[in-house]
């Protein structure tokens, strides 16, 4: 009777842990707009506020009913060096591209998607005018690509959910948007990309 009530109290402990666990990991994460090369000192502060960064890019495709052309999701990742504020961090970071594509009578977009993020997500000082302030997620809205920025970025578990302020459609980019992780070899995996006239697509990315 003794061990059945301890392995009852271990479960119901283990079980409280799990449950703080995943709500440490659930809810929106904070997001703030930068500029590059200015971003990069948070991965390599050598040069600032000119750093810079090696990259590593790969490409995911997918097509959007009622338009034509491919679609492209980009995954670029870069790791933090060493006496910068992501020393021993991995940067994953994140384009949705339709300006490759048209469309049709009725414009398809990608109004928000999801990845699954099992590294954690590590908050940075991604803005060099305010050092002492991390952030989770940082959108890159000058001094590169892209026109569409992020509304949200919200976690549940280990999937986080991208929404943008504004659905990108053909012709459009998002701009570059990336978090840190403490999970530096990258593997290959899919996203889940909505559309804005329903239905969606699982492109290829990386993720921790």
């Amino acid at each position: 009777m003794t061990m059945k009530i301890a392995m009852a109290a271990a479960s119901i402990a283990a079980a409280a842990c799990f449950a703080a666990a995943s709500a440490a990991q659930a809810g929106p994460l904070t997001i703030v707009e930068v500029g590059a090369p200015a971003v990069n000192c948070a991965f390599n502060n050598a040069a600032a506020p000119n750093c810079t960064v090696v990259v590593d890019d790969s490409i995911g495709t997918f097509t959007l009913p009622g338009d034509n052309g491919n679609a492209r999701l980009q995954t670029r990742t870069y790791p933090g060096a060493a006496g910068a504020p992501a020393a021993g961090d991995m940067a994953y970071v994140y384009r949705v591209d339709l300006t490759n594509v048209q469309g049709l009578a009725a414009a398809n977009c990608v109004p928000a998607f999801t990845i699954n993020f099992p590294g954690g997500v590590v908050p940075l000082p991604y803005r060099l005018s305010t050092p002492n302030d991390k952030f989770d997620v940082f959108v890159v809205t000058s001094g590169g690509l892209g026109t569409v920025g992020l509304k949200s970025a919200v976690q549940a578990g280990v999937k986080i959910a991208f929404t943008f302020t504004a659905p990108v459609c053909p012709g459009a980019t998002s701009y570059f948007f990336g978090l840190a992780s403490k999970s530096v070899k990258p593997v290959a995996d899919v996203a889940q990309v909505s559309f804005s006239l329903g239905g969606g697509a699982t492109p290829a990315d990386r993720v921790p």
